[in-house]
């Protein structure tokens, strides 16, 4: 019994040793399968045996074509835990793949020496935030203490030391993005670095030290740069702009203004630098004073920021309007402010009838914007005399009206189809094959087709400024809502001139609920301005308006970015929610507008939308999502915005820390901590408001 059971074991012992040498075969066979998914699943099973003799064929496979099993490779490496394999698992670490660079961090992870670990610090500044995330995950794996935070100041350092070293030694280029991203770090060792560049025989040199002090936000820099504004270089003179601006230093209040109103093409930049100035009674009266002697291009936008501020002193307006040398300064003030300026109406109405045109251009527009029905006899008897002025202008030499159908065989929608049938399939033309399937689609989801307007004219010799002043009293009419005001622009919207036809339909907007349904069918409009003009005269109407705009939205596709456009200057009403999560997740331009709605909206129905855009590493406008998801203030988003805090742009990181710090930061505290030493000084301001919020919470809590 004895003797034949030890036969039986070893008999026994040999077929498995046979079955397992043929499956081993099999799978030193597959390796050479020519499909990607074979040749990776044999190397996972053969790492599973965990023999040294197999490292080899594991070094080859790491050198295959297909990322997967590159991939399989790198954790068959990290299975081995051999010093000998760390180089190539760094060199996989630098893969094409994402994939693959992340498994080859776990694996580094597994061997557990310092030449591991000095590779993973290396490729996080390298790396995209899928690869630095799990490169954290690696470190902490390998028991390394403060993992984060030590490859955020290793990165910060390699980057100081790469700007500090092109600014030396690099070529003009080099040095101009160096002096840029020193400024942008925030060191105080930076000032020192960058402000005798200001001065530098390099115009493209000194501007970029200019604006890197600027982002390095120390005042001490203010008496260097304020000279800069008198300069004839208009980059330097930009920079020293954009600096003063970032630095939000009252001093240069007063030379600001004097570039404003010297009408340069740096002027509306120091405009513009004003209005972001902090508000003060030093800065308004320095604007109020722009509005009367800057261009009107200028000055008239600066007026309507002003409106909203509470508005300007009307007796320098009043003063200016008293002499026709001096009145357009005071006519452009008027057009800004609006209704605020209705006291200054009777010294208005008398521009309309002026001989100059410049001078009754702006005083009907003075009008309109004051929109006061007392305008209106005024308005009206200039609009009769205009349009006798055009009519005799489109006096037609033939009387006969054009016809307006296309006779038999010249529609160029609709192709001769013996001519095709003769010239054969292939000389189709592509174009309007292409044509007439998006229009067939376009029918199948119920979305007009835009059609071309048929000329009414051979040749139309009344040029698109001689209607300007009749289109300008069409909208003034509208504006102080004249009698008769509808049925009068209702004529003119379908006028053949574009400039009638917007006038009149941007009119009709303000004429209550007929005038904005009239005037919402010209959204389907070919022209482009027409189109745009309206959208934006829509959506200052206020709700109506907007949701006459979104009742649209869905049935364009070409103009979606001109609606949403329009709609982000002024908002969206509470029905728009559905229809912008729509366009969030079809994707597209048009997206980061919807995106930015609907976080001003603090659209919480949208939040799950927001999140699976925010999910895909393609999706554009992720800051915006990130400041959208701030803004509702949902914390079920937290896990997701937090895993930006490893974005590889600063822009990016800075906004995720600045989310997390409304919707609260979580298990994120250690990672928020590791970005108090990031590069960047806004991700590290970002960082510690998010950290001190927390912390504000938590205190509050117990």
């Amino acid at each position: 019994m004895r003797t034949g059971a030890r036969k039986f074991l070893v008999v026994l012992a040999l077929l498995v040793n046979a079955g397992c040498s043929g499956s081993r075969d099999q799978l030193l066979a597959d390796l050479q399968s020519p499909r990607p998914e074979v040749r990776a699943l044999a190397v996972k099973k053969l790492a599973e045996e965990a023999r040294p003799d197999d490292l080899a064929l594991f070094t080859r496979a790491a050198k295959d074509m297909a990322a997967i099993v590159r991939g399989e490779a790198a954790v068959a490496l990290g299975k081995s835990q051999d010093a000998r394999i760390v180089d190539l698992l760094g060199e996989l670490l630098e893969d094409s793949d994402v994939d693959v660079q992340g498994k080859a961090a776990m694996a580094l992870s597994q061997v557990k020496n310092d030449k591991a670990k000095a590779y993973l610090t290396l490729q996080y500044g390298r790396r995209g935030r899928q690869t630095r995330q799990v490169i954290v995950q690696a470190l902490k794996q390998a028991n390394v203490p403060g993992a984060m935070a030590e490859v955020v100041a290793a990165e910060s350092k390699g980057i100081w030391d790469r700007n500090l070293l092109a600014l030396t030694e690099g070529a003009l280029p080099e040095r101009v993005g160096a002096a840029e991203e020193l400024g942008k770090s925030g060191r105080p060792e930076a000032f020192n670095r960058l402000l005798p560049l200001v001065r530098d025989s390099q115009v493209i040199l000194a501007a970029a030290a200019v604006r890197g002090l600027g982002d390095l936000g120390d005042k001490r820099a203010v008496p260097a740069i304020l000279p800069l504004l008198d300069e004839s270089f208009p980059e330097l003179r930009e920079s020293a702009i954009t600096a003063l601006v970032r630095l939000q230093e009252p001093q240069a209040i007063p030379r600001l203004q004097a570039v404003a109103v010297e009408k340069s093409s740096v002027s509306p930049l120091a405009i513009d630098a004003l209005l972001d100035m902090p508000r003060q009674p030093q800065t308004d009266a320095v604007l109020c004073a722009i509005v009367l002697d800057a261009v009107s291009s200028e000055a008239i936008p600066v007026a309507r920021a002003m409106r909203e501020r509470g508005g300007c002193p009307l007796e320098p307006i009043v003063d200016r309007l008293s002499r026709p040398a001096t009145a357009a300064g005071g006519l452009q003030a008027v057009i800004g402010l609006g209704p605020a300026a209705k006291d200054t109406l009777p010294k208005v109405l008398p521009y309309i009838t002026q001989g100059d045109a410049t001078l009754r251009a702006l005083a009907v527009d003075a009008a309109a914007a004051i929109g006061d029905v007392s305008a209106a006899p005024v308005l009206q008897k200039a609009f009769e005399q205009e349009l006798a002025t055009v009519k005799s202008l489109r006096q037609d030499w033939v009387a006969q009206a054009l016809p307006e159908r296309y006779g038999p065989g010249f529609d160029p929608s609709k192709p001769d189809v013996e001519k095709e049938r003769q010239k054969g399939e292939k000389h189709t033309s592509l174009l309007a094959r292409v044509k007439a399937l998006n229009a067939a689609k376009a029918r199948g989801l119920g979305r007009p087709v835009v059609q071309q307007r048929v000329p009414t004219e051979l040749f139309d010799d009344v040029d698109s400024a001689q209607f300007e002043p009749l289109a300008g009293l069409l909208r003034a009419l509208a504006a102080v809502k004249a009698p008769g005001a509808l049925e009068l622009l209702k004529g003119f919207a379908g006028d053949s001139s574009v400039t009638l036809r917007t006038a009149a339909l941007v009119g009709l907007t303000r004429l209550g609920p007929e005038g904005v349904a009239i005037a919402k069918a010209g959204l389907f409009e070919a022209e482009r301005d027409l189109v745009k003009a309206l959208a934006q005269a829509l959506a200052e109407q206020g709700e109506a308006g907007q949701s006459a705009l979104m009742e649209v939205l869905p049935q364009i596709s070409s103009e979606k970015l001109v609606l949403l456009d329009a709609l982000s200057r002024t908002g969206a009403p509470a029905s728009a929610v559905e229809p912008l999560r729509k366009v969030v997740s079809e994707g597209g331009p048009e997206s980061v507008l919807a995106i930015s709605l609907l976080g001003r909206m603090k659209a919480k129905e949208a939040v799950p939308t927001l999140v699976k855009a925010l999910e895909d590493s393609s999706s554009l406008g992720r800051r915006e999502l990130l400041n959208a998801l701030a803004e509702i203030g949902d914390s079920s988003a937290a896990e997701v915005v937090a895993r930006d805090l490893y974005h590889d742009l600063p822009e990016i990181r800075a906004a995720a820390a600045g989310a997390l710090a409304r919707i609260g930061a979580g298990s994120q505290a250690d990672a928020l901590d590791a970005l108090k030493s990031d590069y960047y000084r806004r991700v590290r301001e970002a960082a510690v408001s998010a950290l001190a919020k927390t912390t504000t919470a938590a205190e509050g809590a117990r």
